[in-house]
């Protein structure tokens, strides 16, 4: 069976019809640079780590990202950076 299309959940509907950024929500926010940089804000955590594909936790949403020689250079409490040749990122 297909996955079927992930629903627009309350926050963001909210954030939308309030005029104010998602990240005010706690929703995750993913930066991707060219082919070799992902940064992420509000994530929940590493879920998986290799050098093909890293997954986060977003909350409610996971962040899958894949590659080539992927690396996780500097993580804090909200925010991470990946680097390496990014082929996809993933929303599920």
């Amino acid at each position: 069976m297909g996955k079927r299309p992930r629903r627009e959940g309350f926050l963001e509907r909210t954030a939308q019809a309030l005029d104010i950024p998602v990240e005010a929500t706690g929703l995750p926010r993913v930066e991707v640079t060219g082919r070799h940089e992902v940064r992420m804000e509000n994530h929940k955590g590493i879920l998986a780590y290799g050098r093909e594909e890293i997954i986060v936790s977003g909350g409610k949403l996971l962040i899958k990202v894949k590659g080539d020689g992927l690396e996780l250079k500097a993580m804090n409490g909200d925010e991470l950076l990946i680097t390496g040749t990014v082929t996809a990122v993933e929303l599920e």
